[in-house]
Formats: C-alpha cells, structure tokens, sequence
C-alpha cells in the first residue's frame, strides 16, 4: 500500500518521540504521563517500517499480531484498514500499546533496529487503537459465525481471560466470565495505575467483548462462590486465569507492623478503590512522606511513582542488584526518576523497624555487592559484612513478586500442579482434566500482560479444536 518511498528515503526518516506531561506537573497527579502521537506523526513513523518479507518483528509478539500489515495501512492513511487489522489479530490493542514491553519484544526484533532505532510499534499500535476508540462509526462491523451452541466458562477477567473470550466468541462459542472482584480487567484494573493505563481504555475494550456477545459475571469467587467441578458440570471447556494474586512475603521481622503493604494491596486500593485520591472513598490508605518500595520490576515502578503521587516527599526503590539487572522496562525507570523518585541500590531489607504502638519507623537494610550469575542469568548479590544501616520510613510496600492464590486449587485436588502451587498445562494450555485448560500467571508465575494475553489467544485456539473434536 505505501510502497511509494524507497528503502533509502525510509531509512532517513528518524524516530519519532512520544509526547509526555512534564514531571513536575505529572508527579503530583494521576494524568496518563504519554500523551499519544498525532496523525501526521504516526504517518511519519509508519513510513519508517521497511516491509520486510520475513517480519521478525511478529515472531517477537506474543499473540502475533499482523505488524507489518497494519503499519503499511497507516503509513497509507487508511486507518479503518489498520484498526481492523489489528482488533482482528488483538483483543486489547490499546492496552499493549501502553504496557507491553515492546523494545524486549516485536521492536527488538525490528530490522532498523540493528543499525539505529527500531520503528516504534508499540505507540503505532496505541494510534490506531485509540483512533478506533473515537471512531467506531468508520470500522466495518465484525462479523460473527453462526453460534456453535458451546459454552465456555473463563475464570478471571484479566489479559488472558479477556484475550481467550475475544478468540473464543470469534468462533461462535458461547463465552461467561466469572470475576471475583466488582469490576472487570483483573490486574489491568486493579495493579497498573491510571497514569500508565487509564481506566476508561479498559472499558471500552471490555465493552467490545459485550458487543461480541461475550458475558462477565463479577463478585463471583471461583472456589468459594462456585467450584470448579460446578463449572465443568454447566460448561463445555473452562479456561482458568485467574492470576497470581497471593504475595510473595519478604520473610524478614516487622513484616505485620502497621504501614507494610504488599504491591497488590497497595496497587488495588488506590487503582481500583480509589483510596488517597478519591476523597469519598471508603477504603483507607496510609499516605507516608517517605515511602520505601522493595523490588526492582514494573510493579514495583508502579507502586513508587504512585506513593509520589499520593504526596510521598521522598519515594524510595530499595533493590538488591544494579540498575542494570533491574527487570523494570527502561522508560518505566526513566519516568521515575523524572518524577523524583530516589534508587537505592545494592541495598536488602532486613527489618522493619517499628514504633511502640506498632506503625513502622525505619527500614534497616544492608549494603550489597554482585556476584556469580544465579540461576536467572543475573549476578547473584551478595551482602557485604558490616554494612547494616537504617533508612526512615513511614510506609514500606513489597513488590518482590506474587505466587499463586490457591482459592481455586484448594478445591480441585485432581488438578495437576507444580511445587510452587501453578497449575501445570501442556503447550496448548490443557491440563490434566479433559476440558479444562489455563493460561496466564496461574501457569506461569507473575510475568508480563502480553504474555498473559498470548496464553488466552493460544488457549483459545486449543479450546476450539477440543469442542469441534468433541462434536465430531
């Protein structure tokens, strides 16, 4: 379609810079921090893809969208075409075009990339989404199949959860999602904060699956409110994805002093209870002057820059390595120090330290240095002796990780899973009850909403074989 420029006239073309709020004014507000390209910007950009034959760029995504393919119809200004191109491919296109890491994933694959920068596909793919969200009237209506008549139960409304629903009305099953919480898009809602992904991008995209015909039941526990057995009784196949919400505990004294929060409480009440910024919220949140955040991963870049933005004077990442084994994606780090945040690094927490009446008073941490690689490929650190030394806290959040909630799983004992309590699938999400397959962090452990997302759409795929295989 825009085959108009040659190669040398696209490699000339530079990168272009996302808009952004100013950290003064951002870090004391909830704002989306990226402001979005405009149209003759992403024009621009688009232009710069080259139209490889080969498209490493879509083996580097996770639910394979058509890269390529979307971007020349942009680059061509035929943005209906490229918002059908992508919806078709990405249940959740605008939320990857926020919080997928790209530059680990599609655009480092990206051929521009090996000689300069890679063309920016995550925010191409946040253009066309948002433009689809203004403009709905323009995109052609999708086209449904005929009912299959087969009824699949997801648990959990989260990335895969929401992904596998998408694929699975596509084909013309009949799709329920059960939610434990009041409100749909699990860790989308409740553990990314509104200045990364705002909440209306979750409600439209949400409502496009209720367009498909797809239905979603809140405040339904899965495990407590109905079992698993009930769902296989009613339902034709059942996806599990319902996370990995239970925290890892630091394993340290002072963990249960008042003030110590782990990132998914912290997270979930002010994302989704709206406590600190809502003044009639009715759920509480402890507003420290210094907030200290121990983990080095995004979630722990989401709970600092929160606290900053909740009045933190000083807002503290405390983290065991260097900045540079740090998982946390490189502009996550670079919006966080704009905002103030202070790194503290080659540091480990010890103890909270608390008060008499038991709120938390200091952190005592000790100094760290790096090295042997572990078995994750990063230099292990190791304390260094007669380091110990105390940081004044008022509020400290964990953000080491989480481990699988076993609310589901305590009640399917046949369920097969692993030592750290994950549910154990084959490469097509199928575990080891006929019918019943599971994606996302429930099989992983805690890792990223695109890979989440990739596990539903495969799953979905898997689903639809075993329900025509079964019909047969």
């Amino acid at each position: 379609m825009s085959n108009d420029l040659s190669a040398k006239e696209r490699l000339a073309i530079d990168r272009v810079h996302m808009p952004e709020l100013a950290p003064e004014v951002r870090s004391r507000n909830f704002e989306e921090v990226n402001q979005g390209l405009s149209l003759d910007d992403a024009i621009q950009e688009a232009k710069r893809c080259l139209q490889c034959k080969h498209r490493p760029c879509v083996e580097g995504c996770p639910v394979g969208v058509s890269i390529p393919e979307f971007i020349d119809a942009l680059a061509a200004e035929q943005l209906p075409e490229s918002a059908a191109i992508l919806q078709g491919d990405n249940a959740l296109p605008a939320v990857c075009g926020r919080v997928c890491p790209q530059e680990s994933q599609c655009e480092a694959r990206c051929v521009r990339g090996v000689k300069g920068e890679s063309v920016a596909i995550g925010y191409l793919e946040r253009f066309v989404a948002d433009w689809a969200m203004k403009n709905r009237e323009k995109l052609r209506a999708t086209q449904l199949p005929s009912k299959s008549g087969k009824k699949v139960a997801i648990v959990g409304c989260g990335p895969a959860g929401l992904t596998a629903a998408g694929e699975l009305a596509r084909h013309g099953h009949g799709v329920t999602i059960f939610e434990a919480l009041h409100d749909t898009g699990g860790v989308l809602r409740y553990g990314i904060p509104e200045f990364r992904l705002p909440k209306e991008i979750i409600d439209v995209e949400v409502s496009r699956l209720l367009d498909m015909g797809v239905e979603i039941e809140c405040n339904v526990i899965i495990g407590k409110t109905l079992t698993l057995d009930q769902l296989r009784g009613e339902f034709d196949a059942v996806f599990i994805s319902n996370g990995a919400g239970l925290p890892a505990m630091l394993n340290i004294p002072g963990e249960n002093l008042k003030g110590v929060y782990s990132a998914n409480e912290f997270l979930t009440r002010v994302n989704l209870m709206e406590a600190g910024r809502n003044p009639d919220s009715p759920t509480p949140i402890i507003k420290g002057r210094q907030v200290a955040v121990i983990g080095g991963g995004n979630t722990a870049m989401d709970c600092v820059r929160t606290a900053r933005r909740l009045g933190a004077e000083r807002a503290m990442i405390i983290y065991r390595r260097s900045e540079a084994e740090m998982p946390a994606r490189v502009e996550e780090i670079k919006h966080a120090k704009e905002e103030g945040v202070e790194f503290i690094m080659l540091t480990a927490p010890l103890e909270i330290l608390g008060t008499e009446d038991g709120w938390v008073a200091a952190l005592r941490c000790q100094r760290m240095e790096l090295g042997p690689p572990d078995d994750s490929g990063r230099r292990k650190p190791v304390p260094v002796e007669g380091s110990e030394y105390e940081i004044p806290v008022e509020v400290v959040a964990n953000a080491v990780g989480t481990r699988a909630n076993p609310l589901l799983t305590a009640t399917a004992p046949e369920l097969a899973l692993n030592k750290w309590g994950n549910i154990v699938s084959d490469e097509n999400g199928a575990t080891n009850l006929p019918g019943v397959f599971a994606g996302g962090d429930i099989v992983r452990g805690g890792a990223t909403v695109i890979l989440a997302m990739g596990d539903g759409k495969s799953a979905a795929a898997s689903i639809d074989n075993y329900l025509k295989e079964k019909a047969s």
